[in-house]
C-alpha cells in the first residue's frame, strides 16, 4: 500500500511539475510575439518611405542605390575637409570647347570643395562625359563626371558626409551640386550635376544633394546642349543621354 501511495505522489509531483513548465513556456512565446511585433512589423515601410523611393527613381545617381547601413567613411584618397573649409575656389569648366565660369563654396560644403580642388588639380575628369540630360517641368539637370556613357562611377572613390542641403528641396538654376547612389549619405564620388532651370528633387532616406557651388557664367551653354533633346533609350522622353555627346575637356579651380 505505501508503495503505491508513493508511486501515486509522485505522478502528482510531475503533473505539477509539467503544469509549471507549460504556464512558463505561453509566458515567454507571448514575450517573444511582442518583442517581435515591435522590432519587425514596426520596420515595415510606411506610406511615406514608399513615396521616397518613387521619388528617388528619378533623383541624380551615380548608380544602383546602395543600403543605408553601408560604412559612414570616406575612401582613401579622398582630401579632408580642411583642406577647403573657409575658403572660395573659382575657375572654369569647359564643355564641348564651350566654358562655364564656376564658384566652389568651401565654407558651405568644406568636404565637397575639397574633393572637387582635388579633382580638378589633378586633372581627374578631364575627358569624362556627361551621360545624363533629363529635361522635365520640373527636373532641369546635366549630369557629368561619368568615365563613360553609361554613367559608369568609380566605386573605389566615394565619401560624405552631406553638406549645405536645401531645406526646401529646391535647386535653383545653375546649381552644381554632387551626384550619388540613392539613400546612402557617405555615396557621393567624382560626378555632379548642373541645374540649368531650377529643379525640385525630394528627399531620399539619406537627404538631399550636397550643393558644393555655382555657376557664374555660360549656363547657356547647359541650355543650348538641353535645348538638343534626350536621345531615344533612356529612361523616359525626358530622362537619359544627351542627344548632344558632352565631353568635358577640362575643369579648373584657383
Amino acid at each position: 500500500m505505501e508503495a503505491k501511495q508513493e508511486l501515486r505522489r509522485g505522478h502528482e509531483a510531475r503533473r505539477r511539475r509539467d503544469n509549471v513548465i507549460a504556464s512558463a513556456a505561453v509566458v515567454v512565446a507571448v514575450a517573444l510575439a511582442g518583442v517581435l511585433q515591435g522590432t519587425v512589423f514596426a520596420s515595415n515601410p510606411t506610406a511615406a518611405d514608399y513615396e521616397a523611393v518613387k521619388a528617388g527613381l528619378n533623383n541624380p545617381s551615380a548608380s544602383a542605390s546602395a543600403s543605408p547601413s553601408a560604412a559612414q567613411t570616406n575612401a582613401p584618397g579622398v582630401p579632408a575637409a580642411s583642406t577647403a573649409a573657409g575658403k572660395t575656389f573659382t575657375g572654369s569648366l569647359v564643355l564641348n570647347g564651350s566654358t562655364l565660369g564656376v564658384q566652389i563654396d568651401g565654407t558651405a560644403a568644406p568636404q565637397a570643395a575639397a574633393v572637387f580642388k582635388s579633382l580638378a588639380d589633378q586633372g581627374t575628369l578631364k575627358g569624362r562625359v556627361c551621360h545624363r540630360l533629363t529635361t522635365s517641368a520640373t527636373a532641369a539637370i546635366l549630369q557629368c563626371g561619368a568615365a563613360d556613357a553609361t554613367g559608369k562611377s568609380d566605386a573605389s572613390y566615394t565619401w560624405g558626409p552631406l553638406e549645405n542641403t536645401p531645406k526646401d528641396q529646391k535647386y535653383p538654376a545653375g546649381t552644381i551640386a554632387v551626384a550619388r547612389t540613392s539613400n546612402n549619405a557617405y555615396g557621393n564620388g567624382q560626378q555632379f550635376f548642373i541645374t540649368y532651370k531650377d529643379s525640385t528633387f525630394p528627399n531620399d532616406s539619406a537627404g538631399g544633394y550636397t550643393v558644393v557651388g555655382h555657376v557664374t557664367s555660360g549656363l547657356d551653354v547647359v541650355s543650348k546642349i538641353a535645348a538638343a533633346g534626350v536621345a531615344p533609350g533612356g529612361s523616359s522622353a525626358d530622362d537619359g543621354a544627351p542627344v548632344t555627346p558632352v565631353t568635358i575637356d577640362s575643369f579648373t579651380l584657383n
